[in-house]
């Protein structure tokens, strides 16, 4: 990950809630590395809320050095990585401020990357300021979801910002695809003879990728209440992990072919019949509840959501995928908030054993399963049967640990480090291309469209649960259940 290339990074939204918690305290790790970054390489932050450099300073020590290290801040690395940072306060409204920006960027050596941590309504917006003072050469640019609210809306973005920067300049970011679990997922699959023959129908019962979260809506309650899980979380993260999880082997792991792979998945989704939407798909909306012995509200009442709201902040998906490897397989999608736990993980369930010796334990579907945690704990888990100790053969579950912090003693690189450092690096393997986007969008319109139409509400759930009844009925009908286990 090291290199030697002179960089100039430009971050839009320089006082937003992004850059405070994810994309300044990456850059410092990426520096207090050492390496990594090249000593040259500045950082531009760009905002309108703060008078100048000096009070941007002051604005990082207070809110982004709290997100920094969780060992600590070393204060010489800290005090260096301020040397780094640069501000020039832009109102982004105003297209002649963009010559400002211009003038501060005149003469730098190397890549400039374009950061767009705003809302997507600003895209098209800067993107024509900068190229109205030339800034669109030689530069990489980073858009970060949403990327629309339709199909339509999507292209219309793409369209814009793709007149003004090359499709190899746009690096649409997902963070799930940078972290590390995901990284190994790639490393299990295509480095180990042991994985790849299982990793298809023949062996797997049926997958599941979750992500779960505990938290509410916040202070999102307007973007939210128009936007909803399926657009905030299945359009995008979701279907990437599936891509991942399904995709072929790859001839190499550069851009493009990777991202083809993954293309190749989600335009080989079963397209859902309309009719069929009540069968394979289920949407919820959490009520009052409690979370680990808080009360907290139900979402109609939470701030900016209006109190007939019909949007969901529940989903879950039975998804098919029509190719050789994977036909018949189900996999079931689960998004939400205000559940149970925080948790993202990816369970791979496969079959029983055809005939067992051994009692109807051993024929039990998903006593074998991978289960790879991306959040809150990084892990890969192999789970197996194996004799309890003492007289007879009793089996139980007993599991495979892979834990990487035992094997590396350099620690885990988080998501957005590993991504950042790629744009700079100029690798877009683990970005979205442009069609991997509308293939999403275009299997997901069906469901939306449906949905409002509908005069259905959503089903509803307490919050602190795992969500509608709905959801592990849909499973049942598979003879199989969600894996929902303590941390």
């Amino acid at each position: 990950m090291q290199t030697d290339s002179s960089f100039t990074f430009v971050l839009f939204g320089g006082t937003g809630d992004l850059s405070m918690r994810k994309i300044l305290p990456a850059l410092f790790e990426a520096h207090r590395a050492g390496g990594m970054l090249a000593d040259s390489g500045k950082i531009v932050a760009v905002a309108r809320h703060v008078a100048d450099r000096a009070d941007y300073i002051d604005w990082v020590n207070e809110h982004v050095k709290p997100h920094v290290s969780k060992n600590g801040v070393d204060e010489t690395a800290w005090a260096s990585f301020l040397d780094r940072i640069e501000f020039v306060k832009i109102d982004l409204g105003n297209p002649e401020d963009f010559t400002l920006l211009r003038d501060a960027l005149s003469g730098r050596p190397g890549i400039r990357v374009f950061y767009l941590a705003t809302g997507p309504s600003l895209f098209v917006p800067i993107c024509h300021a900068l190229a109205s003072v030339g800034l669109n050469e030689n530069s990489r640019i980073v858009l970060e979801k949403p990327l629309g609210y339709d199909l339509k809306s999507s292209n219309a973005i793409n369209d814009a910002v793709g007149e003004i920067f090359a499709e190899e300049q746009i690096y649409r970011i997902d963070h799930y695809l940078g972290k590390e679990p995901v990284q190994n997922l790639l490393a299990l699959r295509f480095g180990n003879v042991l994985f790849e023959p299982l990793w298809r129908r023949e062996w797997v019962e049926s997958i599941q990728i979750t992500i779960a979260e505990e938290l509410g809506v916040e202070a999102r309650g307007d973007f939210y209440d128009n936007t909803g899980a399926l657009r905030d979380m299945v359009q995008n993260h979701l279907l990437q992990l599936l891509s991942i999880v399904a995709m072929e082997p790859p001839h190499s792991m550069d851009s493009d072919s990777v991202r083809d792979e993954k293309l190749r998945v989600l335009r080989a989704l079963k397209p859902i019949d309309p009719r069929d939407i009540g069968k394979v798909a289920v949407r919820g909306q959490y009520h009052a509840g409690g979370i680990r012995g808080s009360a907290v509200p139900a979402y109609a009442t939470e701030p900016g959501v209006k109190p007939d709201s019909t949007t969901e902040t529940f989903v879950a998906l039975k998804v098919e995928i029509e190719n050789w490897r994977w036909a018949g397989v189900p996999f079931f999608l689960r998004t939400g908030k205000r559940l149970a736990d925080r948790v993202a993980e990816i369970v791979v369930n496969f079959r029983a054993v055809p005939h067992s010796a051994l009692g109807a334990s051993a024929l039990r579907g998903g006593a074998n399963r991978l289960v790879i945690r991306l959040q809150p704990n990084e892990t890969i888990r192999l789970y197996c049967l194996a004799k309890q100790p003492g007289e007879g053969m009793n089996l139980a579950s007993v599991h495979l640990d892979l834990a990487f912090d035992r094997f590396f003693r350099e620690g885990q690189m988080e998501a957005y480090q590993r991504l950042l450092l790629d744009v700079i690096n100029g690798r877009l393997a683990l970005f979205v291309r442009r069609d991997e986007q509308e293939a999403a969008w275009r299997w997901v319109e069906p469901i939306l469209n449906e949905w409002a139409a509908s005069n259905k509400p959503p089903k509803p759930y307490a919050a602190g649960t795992w969500g509608p009844a709905a959801a592990s009925a849909m499973l049942a009908q598979h003879g199989t259940c969600w894996l929902e286990e303590e941390n």
